[in-house]
């Protein structure tokens, strides 16, 4: 009976991969890419979509997908060469001109991201996230009153976003508006209670406007909501700064 089962295996493996041999077809092949992807294997991804690249060297989405798994892998340098290649085979297309403007932001370019996404909203002029991240590279810029009119285009896109409103908050600090900043912080919290940073940068806002008891809260509820590990360094100035703060309304 084992001579049998062992040989009736060994036939059934030599019979079954007649239909798996035929060749996946680039459109297959970029189908499964874009299912890696959405379930987070980003490795995996860049093996299908370069499998696609084998058969039709040409297409401009599978470099525009490779390149977002490998910035997720943490790829930078390939992922830009992938929306660099996607943009001279499809000048026009969006989407890589908004992902290589992230490359450019998580480098240092701001400037170069901006004219990305000035660019990218030409062809998505509805994308409350190109507004978003434009208004972010302003920011970066000192550029506030640039920032401040994308994040309001954002808003009116999308006017649940907490984190836009977070920014535009940042954004009148920068331009000397704590009043309107304390209110776009407030909304934040209003919609995100554990938006860490939206505390941090009340408090920030409050110290301006002088009302430092205010403030001091602020702070706590930022350390208290704050991510140890991601926004150690923060809490290490927050928790001096408080004591900074004690100090002097001790003076007073």
């Amino acid at each position: 009976m084992g001579q049998l089962l062992s040989w009736g295996l060994m036939w059934l493996c030599l019979t079954l991969p007649a239909a798996a041999q035929t060749p996946e077809t680039a459109e297959q092949l970029f189908r499964q890419g874009l299912t890696a992807l959405q379930e987070g294997e980003a490795a995996r991804a860049v093996e299908l979509f370069s499998a696609v690249l084998r058969k039709d060297a040409r297409s401009a989405t599978a470099y525009l997908n490779r390149g977002v798994a490998y910035r997720r892998l943490g790829k930078l340098t390939e992922a830009l060469a992938d929306f660099d290649q996607a943009l001279a085979l499809e000048p026009g297309l969006g989407e890589a001109l908004y992902n290589r403007a992230l490359i450019h932001s998580l480098q240092g370019r701001p400037e170069k991201a901006a004219a990305d996404l000035t660019q990218a909203l030409e062809h998505l002029p509805d994308d409350w996230q190109i507004y978003y991240n434009r208004g972010n590279a302003y920011l970066d810029l000192k550029r506030p009153q640039e920032a401040l009119a994308d994040f309001d285009a954002a808003l009116k896109l999308n006017p649940q976003a907490p984190e836009v409103l977070h920014n535009r908050g940042l954004a009148h600090l920068l331009a000397g508006r704590a009043e309107a900043a304390l209110a776009d912080f407030d909304r934040t919290l209003a919609l995100n209670p554990h938006f860490a940073r939206a505390y941090y940068n009340k408090g920030q806002a409050l110290e301006k406007l002088g009302r430092l008891p205010e403030a001091q809260r602020a702070y706590r509820q930022f350390l208290e909501a704050a991510d140890p590990e991601k926004d150690r360094g923060l809490m290490e100035r927050t928790l001096a700064h408080l004591k900074d703060l004690g100090g002097q309304e001790g003076q007073k």
